[in-house]
């Protein structure tokens, strides 16, 4: 079946079948920087936005993003290297394999919280698995960039 896609602001028609995941779809097009860990969605590394809301694509049918837009960390590269900055200063660096879900999640929830607390800032990030560092480093950078303390 055909489905046409906005993805990063460009329109996209890609073939699927019905039960194709999104991440499976975006990966086969060339969109390599979504990674693939789990597939239960239990990890976030496949974290794209749909429509403007984060999704885990590897259990999101390809077929729901039919009309919709999809935001890829290509389509925001400003602002995941503003974070990527914060992220330096407080000495957070990751692998990069779980980076790209890890900012699409982070860019999301700069979008919709507000002066957010730091149990918020835990609960939105629930489901984001880093496998190399530890948190602590991350959560500092993470408050910086959102302007909370």
């Amino acid at each position: 079946m055909d489905i046409n896609v906005k993805i990063n602001g460009k329109n996209v028609a890609f073939q699927i079948d019905p039960d194709d995941y999104l991440s499976e779809t975006l990966r086969k097009y060339g969109y390599m920087s979504i990674r693939k860990g789990c597939d239960t969605s239990s990890c976030g590394l496949c974290t794209v936005w749909l429509d403007g809301k984060p999704v885990l694509s590897c259990s999101t049918l390809s077929v729901r993003a039919n009309g919709a837009e999809v935001t890829t960390i290509e389509g925001l590269q400003k602002e995941a290297e503003d974070f990527a900055s914060f992220l330096v200063s407080e000495g957070a660096e990751q692998c990069g394999f779980c980076s790209p879900g890890f900012i699409m999640t982070v860019l999301a929830m700069k979008k919709e919280l507000k002066n957010p607390s730091e149990e918020e800032i835990k609960n939105y990030l629930n489901g984001n698995l880093c496998r190399c560092t530890g948190y602590v480093g991350q959560l500092r950078a993470l408050k910086k960039y959102m302007g909370v303390e």
